[in-house]
């Protein structure tokens, strides 16, 4: 039997830890189907992205554990994930991956907010008088 590969996936705040083994395509997040957990279509769409690119939707069974962050955040974080995953199961898959920019870490967060503004950069209300 294929044992389970187990990656991690990151987008902004969130977290998604990966288990990908062979089996009949059902993706569990959080113990729950991933067209529950992620009810937007678009989200859906994300988390197969990976596979779709392979055509492999109905071959790999996925586990994840996706924490912190929000909807989007985690549904990115699981495609990351899986791609990974998907990479270290067969080395072949990587150029198509790689291709359609599946493997690349999102660097994308929020900024910090900075002393004597009121957010990232927005400064105060000017006031003339």
């Amino acid at each position: 039997m294929e044992k389970q590969k187990n990656t991690i996936g990151r987008r902004k705040e969130a977290v998604a830890r990966v288990y990908v083994s062979k089996g009949t395509g059902t993706i569990l997040v959080n113990d729950k189907d991933y067209k529950t957990y992620f009810a937007l279509i678009y989200l859906q769409n994300q988390v197969e992205a990976p596979f779709k690119t392979i055509d492999a939707l109905d071959k790999f069974d996925v586990k994840v554990n996706a924490q912190g962050g929000g909807i989007k955040g985690q549904a990115e974080a699981v495609k990351l994930g899986i791609a990974r995953a998907l990479c270290e199961i067969n080395p072949e898959f990587r150029p198509a991956l790689k291709a359609a920019g599946l493997l690349k870490r999102d660097p994308r967060s929020v900024e910090r907010k900075k002393p004597g503004k009121a957010k990232a950069r927005r400064s105060f209300q000017f006031s003339k008088r």
